[in-house]
Parts: structure tokens; C-alpha cells; sequence
């Protein structure tokens, strides 16, 4: 201090000061710039119990906690000039609590460094002054309770800020009040009251302000006057008059999050404004933790919530006794049982214990597998259950075609053993007729066996998407009436017509796919017409589609499988397997290749029974430039692509194994249509 480095000049003057000290009755306390005690007489030491050699150096100890804020109020009230003289309490080392009435008053630094503080400190035993101070201080206390009470309710943001401006108001008798919350490196209004409604959402730069003053000086609170401090840039200025701003830090989460500002223009303002200023601040930081911990709740279950309601599994919450309390969406149509009526009863199913799997078919017929964990502590537990009906469906549908594919093989393969057997064994006592039929029946047989090769693969083709088309104009009404006249002699139970107009235009698509398209639905037609009757192919143009329907007055097709039997391995009654043959690829290979040349393929009751498929291709833009022409003495078009190889495609006996390459042409797939046609019977065609 300097009076001390006075001292160093006239001793004379330091011993009378400290004789000064040493004498008088109350108690004299001197505080330095850094808070610490620097001055400690005997009185102060036959006041509060603590010697000058164990307190000198060190934050006041005798400062209840509960009267911190009231202690920093009147540093920061007297840290400008003037003098403050109030009632209050202060603790001994031995524990007791003492009333005093303080005059503190500053002590600046004749070198002008920062001020210090200076106390005198009198006993008070039957004061009137200290008594109503007392009962005064006791009501300000419960206001504020009320008033953190209120603020505690309070569980919207915006609410509780405005409702801390008001209280800010009210408790320190300001003339206007606000908060201000800290965005990184500005400060934006975000309540007030006593000020214009239009300042709400004003910013300001943080360094330069108040707060950023205060942050820096390390200070709870900090008051500012008009003398000290220039107030015309500040949005204050909107209150007329304005002479002190004093404001305070509330904190979130250990951190800065805004300020309190109390704003006077009439009265003066005391040390107990101050600290109420303080006090308000700290329980201002309680009631924003909590209400920004509550929205984050609020916003983590809204997040868990969404993320659950668009989940495509269904999930389920249950409590401990087993009943449904969450029931999202995708639990809602895999189930059928709405939110409404899961919540409160026992969920549909059967339930694995905590951490095994289950899986159940629904009375709907869904297949679901179940997944349930246990939450700990809780008592818990969380279904997750999905839709594997598809994937089950598809497992059947495998092992079935494993079992069909077998009986399929092994036919045609036990017929070609005999017959080679025989042929083998006995050809020397065989007559030359018997020999030729049996040759020709092997020759069959293995027709049949290359064409169900020929299927498999082209299905694992359209399968791996290695189907390869070529789009043109092609001439369909040869194409159709060729492949009526290979069909016609295949069966003498069924009447085979066809209705194409002379003008049909010319199609757009692939010539080759189409005619195996034809084909297949020609060769379904007779093969699920057991009894015979009639067939008819025709031949519509509707707008820029072109539509052809194979018709047959066969068994037909139940609604339910009307889209199914486009699927692998499905055919319309699995029952009718062993009856009709077949391993269920025909019609899935029959849609991709439509698809394929942007057309589609449909299946529709026939009036009177049976089934109508229809076809429906584009039409072609124009007449000219088309890719294929049909020819009509084979009753099948050529290739769309020029560099084709025709002989190839007239070898009956087309190497199988070439089939498997990816990507091959659809041309490489279709052997001479009327070899193929003359060679199969109608019980060994392709199966829908």
C-alpha cells in the first residue's frame, strides 16, 4: 500500500498510525485491490477471534456464504468514491455469529493504482436501525424465494427470461431491466422490461461491452455510471435519463450464458440492489440450466421418437408388466393393431425372453422375426420385430423349386437312361422301327432337358439384370401369325385362332424377346387348358401402344396369384405342380423381357373362365429404319442386329454352355422356333 511505502519516509508518522490502529475500540479492516486483507487492528482481532498474523493475506473468512454477494455488492458500490454504512452480520473463528454495522468507504492508491477498501466495523447489541435492517433483509429474502420459485416453474425458455427481467425489475427497484445471452463474440437482447418492445433482438459486440468488462475483471458483479462510463452507443440509451448500469453473470453448464442488466434514470443505487442483482443472477443460472436441460430432454425425445416412428421394423416399448406403452408406426401395419389399441394391453405375439429371437406368424399371415432387450434397472423392455414374410415366402418358394427342379431333371433323365440302356444292351434284337423310336424318344427327352437348361439360365440372367436387348421397329402381325402356325399342330385338343388386323402397325421393341414372349404365353395357354378348347391370339392398336391377348378357356388364375405367378419360382396353385410341371419361371422371364423393351405384360380373367394375358408394346414412330423383319416362311423374325449370327441361331442343338456368358443377346437364347415347337409336347413345356 502506499501509506506503507510512506512510512519508509517518515517512521515517525507510520508508528503514530499504527499506535492509532492499535488503540481504538472498533475494529479497523483494510482489503487491497486483489480482495485479500492488508490491515488487521486488535480490535478486529478481539471482534471476530482471528490474529493479524493468521488473517493478513487472505479473502476475508468472517463473510458469511450467505452474505457473499451482499459483501461484493458494497465493494463494487464504494470501488468508485463515496461511503457506505449498513447492518449486517459477520462470523468469528470460533464459529458465533456477530451483528456489527460496517462503515466501508474506498481507499485509492496515491500512486494511482487500483483502489483498496477500508472497514470500521462497531458491535451492535440493542440497535433499532440494525432490527428493522434485519426485518427488511428477511423480506427481500422470501420475495426472492417467491420470485426463484415462480422462475423454477417455469420449463419454456422465453418465459423464464422475460419473467428474470421482471423480477430483475421488481427486486432492485431499476427503472428498466434486461438479459442478454452471449452468442461466441456478440450479445443478443433476448428480454426486457421497462424498455421499448423493438430493442428485443438487438446485438451488440462482446469485447466492448459491459459483460465483456466484467467477464474480464473477474467480478460477480459490476457497476458502471454515466461518469465512467459513456452510455450513447449503448441501446440503453433508449431509456431517458439513464445515469448507472449495474449487471451481473448467470451460467450454464460452468459457462457464461448472459448477463442481467438493472438500468436506473431516477434513484440512486445502493449496495443492496446490488446484491439482490447478484443473488438474482445466481438463481437466475439455476432456472436456465434446468429449463435448457429440459428442452434438450425434450429435443433428444423428440429425436428418439422420430428416429423410432421411421424405423421400418416395429417397436415396441413395454413396461415391467409386460404392457404395451410405445407402439410406433411400422408396428401399427405389420400388425394391423393401431397405437390406440397396442397401448395398455399385452402386445399380439408371443415374447422371446430378454436378448433371444423369435419368430411368429401373425393371424394376418405375416412373418415377423422378434428381438427383445431389457432395459436395465427399469424393468423394461424393447421389441424390435420385422416383416421377413418376403423372405420366408422366398425360402419356401427355393425349396420348392429345388424339389420340382429335381423331379423335373430326373423325368426326362431316367427316360434317356432306359432308352440308351436298352439300346445299348439289345440293339442286335432290336428291330430297325424299335431302334429309330427309341433314338427319336432319347432325342426328345433331351430336347426337353436343354430347354429347362435354357430357362434356368435365362432366369438367372434377367435375375442378375445381364439380359440384353435391341430396341427397334419390328413387324408383329408375321410374328404372331408365324407362331399360331407352329403352335397349331401341337395339340389336337385345342382350336388355335388368331384375330391381327392387315394394318397393324409396326411394334417398337426387341423381335426376338417378343416372339419368346408369344411362346411362353401360347405354351401356358394350352398347357393350363387341359381339357382343350379354344386359344385365340389377337391384336389391338390403342393410342401409342400396341396390345396382343392369348386367350384360353383353361383353369385360370385366382385374383391373389394374378401377380405372384410374375415372380420366381411361383405358380398359380402349388398343388398343380406335380400335374402341370414345370419349375414356376416361364412368367417371371416373360415380364423382363417386356420390361426390358419398355412394354408389360398382365394376366385378367377371361369371361366364361380361363385366363386373357396381355401384352402391351410401344409402337413404333415410324415404318422405316426398323430392326428386324419378320419372316414369315420360318414363322419367326430374324435377329435385330445385322452381325448376328444366323447359323447360329439354326442349330437345334445350340451350345448350352454359351448361355451362361453375362450379358449375352437374347438372340443367342432362342433356338429355330419350329424345330423347338415341332420337338415338344405340351406336357413338357415351360411352366408358368
Amino acid at each position: 500500500m502506499s501509506w506503507k511505502r510512506a512510512g519508509k519516509a517518515d517512521g515517525a508518522a507510520v508508528d503514530a498510525a499504527r499506535s492509532v490502529l492499535d488503540c481504538v475500540a472498533d475494529a479497523i479492516i483494510a482489503i487491497g485491490p486483489d480482495r485479500r486483507v492488508t490491515v488487521w487492528n486488535p480490535a478486529a482481532e478481539r471482534l471476530f477471534g482471528w490474529t493479524a498474523a493468521q488473517i493478513v493475506g487472505r479473502e476475508p473468512p468472517f463473510v458469511p456464504e450467505e452474505l457473499r454477494a451482499e459483501h461484493n455488492a458494497v465493494l463494487e458500490r464504494v470501488a468508485g468514491g463515496g461511503q457506505v454504512s449498513f447492518a449486517t452480520r459477520r462470523t468469528c473463528q470460533d464459529g458465533s455469529v456477530v451483528d456489527v454495522r460496517i462503515d466501508a468507504s474506498s481507499m485509492p492508491d496515491p500512486a494511482g493504482g487500483p483502489p483498496g477498501w477500508a472497514f470500521v466495523c462497531h458491535q451492535t447489541r440493542d440497535d433499532e436501525a440494525v432490527r428493522h435492517y434485519m426485518a427488511d433483509r428477511a423480506r427481500l429474502v422470501r420475495r426472492l424465494g417467491d420470485v426463484v420459485a415462480d422462475m423454477n416453474a417455469q420449463l419454456d425458455l422465453e418465459s423464464v427470461l422475460d419473467r428474470i427481467a421482471a423480477s430483475l425489475r421488481e427486486l432492485t427497484r431499476a427503472d428498466a431491466g434486461g438479459f442478454v445471452v452471449i452468442e461466441k463474440d456478440q450479445l443478443r437482447l433476448v428480454s426486457l422490461d421497462g424498455l421499448p418492445a423493438e430493442l428485443r433482438g438487438r446485438t451488440a459486440d462482446l469485447q466492448t461491452s459491459t459483460v465483456g468488462q466484467l467477464m474480464r475483471s473477474g467480478k460477480t458483479v459490476l457497476m458502471a455510471t454515466s461518469d465512467t462510463y459513456g452510455f450513447e452507443d449503448l441501446i440503453w440509451a433508449a431509456l431517458p435519463g439513464l445515469h448507472t448500469i449495474a449487471l451481473s453473470l448467470s451460467h450454464v453448464g460452468g459457462r457464461p450464458y448472459g448477463a442481467l442488466y438493472a438500468l436506473y434514470s431516477g434513484r440512486r443505487v445502493g449496495h443492496v440492489e446490488l446484491e439482490l442483482l447478484e443473488l438474482l443472477a445466481g438463481h437466475a443460472s439455476v432456472a436456465l440450466s434446468n429449463v435448457t436441460a429440459f428442452e434438450e430432454v425434450v429435443r433428444q425425445r423428440a429425436h428418439e421418437r422420430a428416429v423410432i416412428d421411421a424405423s421400418a421394423d416395429g417397436i415396441a416399448v413395454l413396461d415391467a408388466e409386460g404392457l404395451v406403452r410405445q407402439w410406433n408406426p411400422a408396428a401399427h401395419r405389420l400388425t394391423g393393431l393401431s397405437s390406440e389399441l397396442a397401448t395398455g394391453r399385452q402386445p399380439p405375439f408371443p415374447l422371446p425372453e430378454p436378448g433371444g429371437k423369435l419368430t411368429h406368424r401373425l393371424p394376418n399371415g405375416r412373418w415377423i422375426d422378434l428381438l427383445c432387450t431389457g432395459l436395465s434397472g427399469r424393468g423394461e423392455r424393447v421389441l424390435d420385430f420385422r416383416d421377413i414374410t418376403a423372405a420366408k415366402e422366398l425360402e419356401e418358394a427355393k425349396d420348392l423349386f429345388l424339389a420340382t427342379t429335381s423331379h423335373e431333371l430326373r423325368t426326362p433323365i431316367t427316360v434317356v437312361q432306359g432308352f440308351a440302356s436298352t439300346l445299348a444292351n439289345r440293339w442286335d434284337k432290336l428291330a430297325d422301327a424299335d431302334r429309330r423310336s427309341a433314338v427319336q424318344t432319347i432325342a426328345e427327352r433331351a430336347g426337353a432337358l436343354a430347354r429347362l437348361v435354357e430357362q434356368l439360365l435365362l432366369g438367372s440372367r434377367v435375375g442378375a439384370e445381364q439380359l440384353q436387348v435391341s430396341n427397334g421397329a419390328f413387324d408383329l402381325a408375321p410374328l404372331l401369325r408365324g407362331a399360331v402356325a407352329a403352335f397349331r399342330p401341337l395339340s389336337d385338343q385345342h382350336t388355335l385362332g388368331i384375330d391381327v388386323p392387315d394394318d397393324l402397325p409396326q411394334a417398337s421393341g426387341d423381335a426376338l424377346a417378343t416372339d419368346i414372349i408369344i411362346g411362353q404365353l401360347l405354351e401356358n395357354a394350352f398347357k393350363y387348358s387341359p381339357d382343350g378348347g379354344a386359344v385365340s391370339v389377337r391384336a389391338r392398336t390403342t393410342g401409342d401402344r400396341i396390345e396382343v391377348t392369348v386367350s384360353d378357356e383353361g383353369i385360370g388364375i385366382p385374383p391373389q396369384d394374378r401377380e405372384r405367378v410374375f415372380e420366381r419360382f411361383v405358380q398359380g396353385e402349388a398343388g398343380d405342380r406335380r400335374r402341370f410341371g414345370g419349375i414356376g419361371l416361364g412368367l417371371y422371364i416373360v415380364r423382363q423381357l417386356a420390361r426390358a423393351q419398355e412394354g408389360e405384360v398382365g394376366a385378367e380373367a377371361r369371361d366364361g373362365g380361363g385366363t386373357v394375358m396381355r401384352l402391351i408394346l410401344r409402337r413404333a414412330a415410324s415404318s422405316s429404319g426398323h430392326a428386324a423383319v419378320a419372316g414369315a416362311e420360318a414363322g419367326r423374325p430374324e435377329p435385330a442386329e445385322p452381325e448376328a449370327d444366323v447359323a447360329e441361331l439354326a442349330e437345334p442343338e445350340a451350345n448350352v454352355a454359351e448361355l451362361a456368358e453375362p450379358g449375352a443377346d437374347v438372340a443367342e437364347l432362342a433356338e429355330p422356333e419350329a424345330d423347338r415347337r415341332r420337338s415338344a409336347s405340351v406336357g413338357e413345356s415351360r411352366s408358368s
